[in-house]
């Protein structure tokens, strides 16, 4: 399975949600970068993706979006595959 970054701060209720559905996909690990707790990594997170909210996703080098973008993902049902579920 790839590896899984996510930009997120502790109490936005659309980082907890994608959080459970990668978690309710297989994915045991996710790197987890607060930007809440450390200002540069939003700063960075925005030179890296073109965007301010959180969550930012990353699929291996695959940016995925936010939340939204996450579910609708998985909805067509491109989240497994690109997670190499099984793989």
């Amino acid at each position: 399975m790839k590896s899984v970054r996510m930009y997120l701060t502790q109490t936005c209720p659309y980082c907890i949600r994608a959080k459970a559905l990668l978690q309710q996909r297989g994915v045991e690990n996710i790197d987890e970068i607060r930007v809440d707790l450390e200002p540069g990594q939003r700063v960075h997170m925005m030179e890296i993706t073109g965007r301010r909210t959180v969550p930012q996703i990353f699929i291996g080098d695959t940016h995925v979006g936010g939340c939204d973008d996450l579910v609708e993902l998985d909805r067509r049902g491109g989240l497994l595959p690109l997670l190499g579920a099984g793989a």
